[in-house]
């Protein structure tokens, strides 16, 4: 068995997972496990992305220790859209923006003044979120830090050049910045033209398999493992990863990647590039082998995290526990509304919204919960149902797989909202589509059906049926559509 540590790094913590991958087998131990905390500055929110780079180099070492020391790939994988500018010696100009950073605001409606919304949906397929990388670099054109920028990485490509020397741009995350043309699988050099986006500054395009260098001989020193020990491009995008280690053996499935997002879709062949598709704010997204993530961002557990936060972090499952006993769809909010996106006062915020469309309002830890668990499976509800309709396909069955699989409430109403039965897992999904996106590279398993087939023999899965029928959903579902 091969040994490959996947570096996955989310939005509120960082890992380095060693996957141990044969011809039959495929087994996965967390090596070490790292708080993301975010800091904000004067200039405002920024990752910390020197702890990041620590936190990979101890989870590396850790690996080594695991391994005796030999790891035949690393690759690294981590949310989307948010870069490091580097100067013309490589270093880098200050700390990466974070995505829920407010320079954001507002931007939009100048970049649509330039390139109409509608063009640069059917030019990108790209979903509006006022986070895209392009809205971002919109916001910072006249900043130093750009003017002296010779070089944007994004955030798994920045970890991976301090760890190679070596630069690129894997595609999958590329994808997310608003810049590539989900139909050629390149940039969109038009819509860079005329934005003034200089696309100069990205360096040169990776597809997952690649190879992306070799660990500098100080890393291997540092970290303690027997080199040379090659770096190789993943789905960097966590979301493509963890698409890609769905362990679906049929076709017409739906999938769900639950974390701080839920990203909810289906995988096809080629982008829909619709009108009807950019109002119901679908993303067109890629993927492995030439497909497109064809999904839709709800805002997804960070509503509970944020919560939970704010309630000096109570037991989760004595919450979940209380939840299950609250009457169901009481009150939902809508779970993708931006007025969610930034941290602070959940809790009140989500009673200011069932207040303002007239339900009734959630006082209790218990009440709040059910109504986040409500509406978010009711935000399941409505994606999977709009991307059938759009994509012109159906689905018989919703996989839902990250860190959302461990709340089995969750499951459950989530198969109770879509009328369909949900198998939930794998939990560490993106890290294992990471490992095998690297044990292809290297010729032990064989193509994205191969890799699935692998993950539903091997990964352990909980099935959910559907209980009590959809009615009272869509009911909640037109409530809620007429606030």
């Amino acid at each position: 068995m091969n040994s490959y540590a996947a570096v996955d790094l989310g939005a509120s913590s960082g890992r380095v997972m060693v996957g141990r991958v044969g011809a039959h087998s495929l087994e996965l131990t967390e090596a070490h496990r790292f708080p993301n905390r975010p800091v904000r500055t004067p200039e405002g929110l920024r990752w910390d992305i020197l702890s990041l780079y620590a936190g990979v180099l101890d989870g590396l070492r850790a690996a080594g220790v695991l391994t005796g020391g030999r790891l035949d790939s690393v690759g690294i994988d981590s949310w989307a859209v948010d870069y490091g500018l580097l100067d013309a010696d490589g270093a880098l100009l200050g700390n990466p923006v974070h995505y829920r950073d407010a320079r954001t605001e507002g931007v939009a409606e100048k970049v649509w003044a330039t390139v109409p919304v509608d063009e640069l949906y059917s030019s990108t397929g790209l979903q509006y979120a006022p986070f895209n990388t392009l809205y971002q670099l919109a916001a910072a054109r006249d900043s130093a830090q750009l003017a002296h920028a010779e070089r944007l990485l994004l955030v798994p490509d920045l970890l991976s050049y301090w760890l190679t020397g070596e630069q690129g741009t894997e595609l999958t995350n590329a994808s997310t910045t608003q810049l590539i043309d989900p139909r050629t699988r390149d940039w969109a050099y038009d819509i860079a033209s005329r934005l003034g986006i200089d696309l100069g500054l990205f360096a040169s395009l990776r597809q997952p398999g690649d190879p992306a260098g070799v660990l500098r001989d100080e890393v291997v020193e540092e970290t303690g493992l027997r080199g040379p020990v090659p770096v190789t491009a993943v789905g960097s995008h966590d979301t493509a990863s963890a698409v890609a280690a769905v362990p679906a053996v049929e076709e017409r499935f739906a999938y769900i990647c639950t974390g701080t997002w839920s990203l909810a879709g289906l995988e096809l062949d080629a982008p829909v590039l619709s009108e009807a598709s950019r109002a119901a704010n679908f993303t067109n997204e890629l993927g492995l082998d030439g497909t497109v993530r064809y999904l839709r961002n709800i805002m997804g557990l960070w509503l509970l995290q944020e919560c939970v936060r704010a309630w000096g972090e109570p037991e989760l499952g004595e919450l979940l526990r209380g939840a299950a006993r609250v009457p169901a769809l009481r009150s939902v909010v809508d779970a993708g509304d931006s007025a969610f996106l930034a941290p602070g006062r959940m809790p009140e915020r989500i009673a200011d919204a069932c207040r303002g469309s007239g339900q009734p309002v959630p006082e209790s830890r218990a009440e709040i919960t059910r109504c986040i668990l409500d509406s978010l499976a009711l935000a399941h509800r409505r994606a999977v149902c709009d991307a059938q309709e759009l994509a012109g396909r159906g689905v018989d069955v919703v996989h839902i797989v990250g860190g959302g699989t461990r709340n089995a409430l969750l499951c459950q109403l989530t198969a109770d909202a879509c009328g369909l039965p949900v198998v939930a897992g794998p939990t560490e999904a993106a890290a294992l589509g990471n490992v095998l996106v690297q044990a292809r590279a290297h010729g032990l398993v064989g193509d994205l059906a191969g890799m699935r087939g692998l993950l539903a023999r091997t990964q352990p899965s909980t099935r959910y049926e559907p209980q009590g029928g959809t009615a009272r959903w869509r009911a909640a579902e037109a409530r809620l559509a007429a606030r």
